[in-house]
């Protein structure tokens, strides 16, 4: 029970604290989320993938083994999603949310704190590479995906050619590769703006909440948590041992893959007008209920 309680007060409740300060501002002065969820996507959201990438401090090798690892346990979720919406007969529209919540995980702000929680910085510099990925995936397939849900694929790769972290992680591998030091100024910048991204996140999932109403229990949104929460980490372990990833590689991976469905996936719906509600309520209830599976998650990948 202590466990459970020290994992909720120390990285559930944070995350529900500052999206509780969304849910105020939206009753209150009733701003607009999508003009925020704009700033977030198109802002925010490059600043965060580009740091990330840049002040990672693995090998080239661990990197891009973890990197594998997290793309291939994502779009093989992505991939079981998209074949459960099409077995449920879903709208495109609506087969779209079911994708993007299954196969986004909640990787940065919970992810990260609870690998630093649970396994100290080994596991934490792992974790990084797996949240850099899954970012690029969101801002990659993430976006093609919500892009079809009102679109044809040609419009939606088009949409893709648009968006600024794409070339924001591109821009990244090559100051990477190359060794580049950014200028001071260019540097503090960037990391300002990547500090504000996941406090960002969460103000618009808070103002997504108020705008959804109360939110009443479906079974698809029992599927999409279900998806995230025991498929997901499920898949993780099989590639674990596939790929022969060990220490804190595997329980930083495995633990990364088990995350709730991420906030950002709130901001796809909202500016690609992705059934906002549904994913709102599928973020806000996998994060509820995900101490129920880390818990014997954690207790299992423990030495």
């Amino acid at each position: 029970m202590s466990e459970i309680a020290g994992l909720f007060v120390d990285n559930l409740l944070p995350i529900l604290a500052i999206a509780g300060i969304g849910y105020v501002l939206a009753a209150t002065i009733t701003p607009d989320p999508r003009t925020l969820s704009l700033v977030v996507f198109h802002v925010f959201s490059p600043a965060l993938i580009f740091a990330l990438i840049t002040d990672s401090q693995l090998s080239g090798g661990d990197m891009a083994h973890m990197a594998a690892f997290a793309a291939g346990t994502l779009l093989l979720v992505g991939a079981i999603a998209a074949l459960v919406g099409r077995a449920m007969r879903l709208p495109r529209h609506t087969r779209a949310a079911l994708v993007l919540t299954a196969m986004l995980p909640n990787a940065g702000n919970y992810g990260l704190s609870l690998n630093m929680f649970a396994f100290g910085n080994d596991a934490l510099a792992h974790a990084a590479v797996f949240f850099a990925t899954s970012a690029a995936l969101t801002y990659t397939v993430g976006v093609f995906v919500a892009s079809l849900g009102r679109a044809d694929t040609r419009t939606a790769l088009h949409g893709l050619l648009r968006t600024p972290t794409v070339y924001a992680v591109l821009m990244a591998l090559v100051v990477v590769a190359m060794g580049w030091q950014l200028p001071v100024p260019v540097e503090r910048t960037v990391d300002t703006l990547a500090q504000g991204a996941i406090p960002a996140f969460l103000i618009v999932l808070g103002m997504q909440l108020h705008r959804a109403g109360p939110l009443r229990p479906t079974a698809l949104q029992g599927m999409a948590v279900a998806l995230r929460l025991a498929v997901s980490p499920a898949v993780a372990v099989g590639l674990v041992a596939v790929m022969g990833l060990t220490g804190p590689a595997r329980t930083a991976g495995v633990v990364e893959a088990a995350m709730p469905t991420a906030v950002v996936t709130t901001v796809l719906a909202e500016v690609f007008d992705v059934e906002p509600s549904f994913v709102t309520a599928v973020v806000f209830a996998s994060t509820i209920l995900s101490p129920i599976t880390l818990t014997p998650l954690l207790a299992w990948l423990t030495p």
